[in-house]
């Protein structure tokens, strides 16, 4: 059975050297080499420069408004989805899978003719007798793009904790005396928090290195992190500098991820000092 177990995770070692290790190694490598191939810190050194640095603070700025966008309209969704009676349940999370089997690329150009000069929002607004508002090409469709693709992937890890926590804890909060507030506060918040967790993560890493919605929805007027990296591989051919900014954000997304974790495992802690 020990040979049997050991033979099979063959694929899976092998699968992980090829798509994973070797990648990640190559991109290593080449963030610490020049064109001749010798050794350099110089790729990372440009990476101070005021222009680059501008680039990662408005993508890390726009991936944190999005991130919390995502979570003040998601929590009130998975609530309201986890309080729902099952075959109503099962129907809404339907409603709010199906955009999801779209293309990623089609369901934001669709954006496009929404918040285009002549889009939908523009002539319900003339409509009505306002003029027409410029919102293409801003941050403010950026974000707006960022939050509607992303925002499933808040709601669906803090529903899937939130029907899991046991009633008959809700039921003996209430008979204690506590409010639906302070049930809600003291008791089912913190039992969420590791799906909160979840969606911060699930949002917050695809949005800071996301370059089609800029490119789209930004009209190719805002650079982030995904579109400096895009560039140098596509555009300028500079793998070495390309592969300088990947390894840079590989380690925000590491840290980030550790900084969620320890918040996650923090809470875990007090939330069970209180119920217990």
């Amino acid at each position: 059975m020990k040979k049997k177990h050991s033979l099979a995770q063959y694929p899976y070692i092998l699968w992980s050297a090829l798509f994973i290790v070797i990648p990640i190694f190559l991109v290593t490598y080449f963030s610490f080499t020049n064109s001749d191939g010798n050794f350099t810190l110089d790729n990372y050194k440009k990476l101070f420069n005021s222009l680059y640095m501008l680039v990662f603070f408005n993508s890390i700025k726009l991936a944190l408004i999005s991130t919390l966008i995502c979570f003040f309209l998601g929590y009130p969704v998975a609530y309201i989805l986890s309080r729902a009676k099952v075959k109503t349940r099962n129907i809404l999370m339907l409603f709010l899978v199906i955009p999801m089997w779209m293309n990623f690329l089609l369901r934001t150009y669709a954006w496009m003719s929404i918040l285009g000069k002549n889009g939908i929002i523009n002539t319900i607004i003339t409509a009505l007798g306002f003029p027409a508002v410029d919102i293409l090409y801003t941050d403010a469709a950026v974000v707006l793009g960022m939050v509607y693709n992303f925002l499933p992937f808040m709601i669906i890890p803090i529903y899937t904790v939130l029907i899991k926590i046991d009633k008959d804890v809700i039921k003996a909060a209430s008979d204690l005396g506590a409010n639906k507030l302070s049930v809600f506060r003291r008791v089912i918040f913190p039992l969420s928090i590791p799906g909160v967790m979840s969606g911060i993560s699930m949002v917050f890493m695809p949005a800071v290195s996301t370059f089609v919605i800029s490119n789209l929805l930004g009209g190719g007027q805002y650079m982030l992190i995904g579109n400096l990296i895009e560039s140098q591989f596509t555009t300028a051919y500079d793998w070495y500098f390309g592969s300088a900014i990947s390894i840079l954000m590989m380690l925000i997304i590491l840290i980030s991820m550790a900084i969620l974790s320890r918040f996650d495992n923090k809470n875990n802690v007090k939330g069970g000092g209180r119920l217990w």
